[in-house]
């Protein structure tokens, strides 16, 4: 394999000449810099990423973390930021939780693991860290942006939505809707978002005098098997409420097939609203009613923080993020 040391050699250039002309870091004059070029396309030379590195001080890669690689959740999010990056000629490094400890140790091992393959700024999306946690990041942390999560020692690097807010939207629907017997799949209470949606949703029904201590609730993980669980646990408990609201949208589609089997037709035997608007959501049967996050915004307003923390980009950030709902055919006016 061909070196940069071969191409300061054929090119008839000192070594720190070729570095300029391939870095494009120096002033080289072009006849020298055609020379340079011909000799790279006659070795078939091809920099190597950790040498540019070097040279430059930078990677030019910025390290992702989220808590897991799968469903239709944390994708989308991905894919804008991997956009963003590649637009700004910069790569994605992703690190995700694995192994044998709790969410909090594995979103510690994962900021290391990106630390140590030398990324030029972080970007967290998780709920398990805390204040303390954030020591891990060492010489990063002024180079991090935490997206779905608020830090009180780093707020202006935190960019979140308001699922409080998002919880009360979810019980207005379903009341502007005549349903007052309300089922409840929350999600992990242990997450701060979880938490908020779950603590918006209730505030906004007992608002309107719904006594939300006798509703039926179950805890879930988000995921669809967890959806299907519930609404198994719900058709055996023999309760008959006029609305589910499930606080995402992968518990909502387990959730809706469960139904299908049991033979409860949504929504005319029972009503099922969901939360984020996905791209599930939009394609279940039928298609679900969804609290839409902005979460497209708040990625790339996160994204164009960084760029200027790393690389001094001068990019608009924006922190406000609309909140709505979707309104689609899960759930049925009672009033009508």
């Amino acid at each position: 394999m061909a070196t940069i040391k071969d191409v300061a050699r054929l090119a008839g250039v000192g070594l720190g000449t070729a570095s300029r002309a391939i870095n494009g870091s120096g002033p080289v004059s072009p006849a020298t810099l055609e020379r340079v070029q011909k000799a790279i396309e006659e070795l078939g030379f091809r920099p190597s990423h950790a040498a540019r590195a070097l040279l430059s001080g930078s990677s030019k890669m910025i390290g992702v973390y989220i808590p897991a690689l799968s469903g239709t959740f944390f994708t989308p999010i991905l894919q804008i930021i991997d956009t963003e990056l590649r637009a700004a000629g910069l790569h994605m490094v992703v690190a995700f939780g694995v192994g044998l400890g709790d969410a909090r140790r594995q979103a510690i091992e994962g900021i290391e693991f990106l630390i140590e393959r030398g990324c030029d700024g972080l970007v967290v999306m998780t709920s398990a860290l805390d204040e303390d946690d954030l020591a891990v990041a060492g010489s990063r942390l002024s180079r991090l942006v935490a997206l779905n999560h608020n830090f009180a020692t780093i707020p202006d690097q935190c960019f979140t939505v308001d699922h409080v807010l998002g919880g009360r939207l979810a019980a207005r629907t379903l009341l502007d809707n005549g349903h007052r017997d309300i089922a409840l799949l929350t999600g992990p209470m242990q997450l701060e978002d979880s938490v908020a949606r779950i603590d918006g949703f209730l505030a906004e029904l007992a608002a309107a005098s719904i006594d939300t201590a006798a509703m039926w609730r179950r805890e879930g993980d988000f995921s669809p098997a967890s959806g299907w669980a519930a609404a198994q646990a719900l058709v055996a408990s023999g309760r008959k409420p006029t609305a589910l609201f499930c606080a995402n949208d992968e518990m909502a589609v387990g959730a809706l097939s469960h139904f299908q089997e049991a033979g409860i037709r949504v929504p005319q035997d029972l009503s099922v609203l969901a939360y984020d608007d996905t791209p599930s959501a939009e394609y279940a049967a039928p298609r679900l009613t969804s609290v839409r996050m902005p979460w497209r915004q708040m990625t790339l307003n996160g994204i164009n923080a960084l760029l200027k923390l790393c690389y001094g980009l001068e990019r608009p950030v924006e922190r406000d993020f609309p909140v709505t709902v979707t309104m689609r055919a899960s759930v049925a006016n009672l009033r009508s």
